[in-house]
C-alpha cells in the first residue's frame, strides 16, 4: 500500500516537470537561434555553440514525446527522482547524434537537401523504422535504451531537419510534431503512408523548384 501511494503522484509530477522543461527549452532555443535562420545555407557555427544549441533543441523537441516513458519509469521505480537519470541518459544519446551531425554537415544546395528529404520519406517505409517506432512505445529499462530506439525511429526526420535548416524554428516545429505523434500514437497505414509520400513529394519539389519552399534559400541581396 505504501509503495502504491508513493507511485500514485509520481506520474503527474514527472509529466508536468518534463513538459515544463521542454517548454523552457523551446524559449531558450528561440533565443539562441535568433538571426541564424538562413535556409540551406545555414552553417552550424563553432562546435561548442552548436552542441549547446543542439542539446537545448533536443530537450525541446524530444522530451514532449518521451514524457510518458519518463513518467512510467518513475512510477515503476516508485521514485520521482529516477526520472532525472532516465531523461538525462535519453538526451545524452541525442547529444551524440548532434556530434555526428556536426561532423557530417557540409555546405550543400537544394539538390542535396531534396535528396535527404526523399530518403527520409523512403525510410518511413522500412522494417527498421517500424521496429524502432514500435520499441519507442514499449517499456524500456533505461534512458539509453529508450534513446537508441527513438533515434532509430526518428533519424530520418532529424536528417531532414539538418539538411533543410537546423536553425529553423519552422522545420524544428514540423519535425517535433511528427516525431511526437509517432512516439505516442500507434502506427496506422492510412496516416503513415500518405505522410511518407508527402515527404518524398516535398523532396522532389525541393530538387525541382526550390523557390516554392518559403525560407529554403536566403533572399538575394
Amino acid at each position: 500500500m505504501n509503495v502504491e501511494s508513493r507511485r500514485a503522484p509520481a506520474r503527474p509530477i514527472v509529466l508536468a516537470a518534463t513538459l515544463g522543461l521542454a517548454a523552457a527549452c523551446w524559449a531558450a532555443t528561440a533565443s539562441l537561434m535568433g538571426g541564424m535562420d538562413m535556409g540551406i545555407t545555414t552553417r552550424p557555427g563553432a562546435f561548442g555553440f552548436f552542441v549547446a544549441v543542439w542539446v537545448t533543441m533536443m530537450a525541446a523537441m524530444m522530451l514532449p514525446g518521451a514524457a510518458p516513458a519518463v513518467a512510467r519509469h518513475a512510477r515503476m521505480t516508485g521514485k520521482v527522482r529516477a526520472a532525472l537519470p532516465f531523461a538525462g541518459s535519453y538526451l545524452a544519446i541525442w547529444a551524440l547524434v548532434g556530434v555526428v551531425a556536426y561532423g557530417l554537415d557540409r555546405p550543400h544546395g537544394s539538390l542535396a537537401a531534396g535528396a535527404v528529404v526523399i530518403a527520409a520519406g523512403a525510410y518511413e517505409f522500412t522494417p527498421v523504422k517500424r521496429h524502432f517506432r514500435r520499441r519507442c512505445r514499449e517499456d524500456v529499462g533505461s534512458g539509453l535504451g529508450f534513446g537508441l530506439c527513438c533515434v532509430g525511429s526518428s533519424i530520418g526526420l532529424m536528417a531532414m531537419l539538418v539538411a533543410l535548416d537546423v536553425m529553423s524554428l519552422f522545420w524544428m516545429s514540423v519535425v517535433t510534431i511528427l516525431a511526437c505523434a509517432q512516439k505516442l500514437l500507434p502506427a496506422r497505414a492510412a496516416i503513415d503512408v500518405p505522410l511518407a509520400l508527402a515527404l518524398i513529394g516535398l523532396g522532389f519539389v525541393i530538387v525541382i523548384a526550390p523557390p516554392l519552399i518559403p525560407g529554403l534559400t536566403p533572399p538575394a541581396m
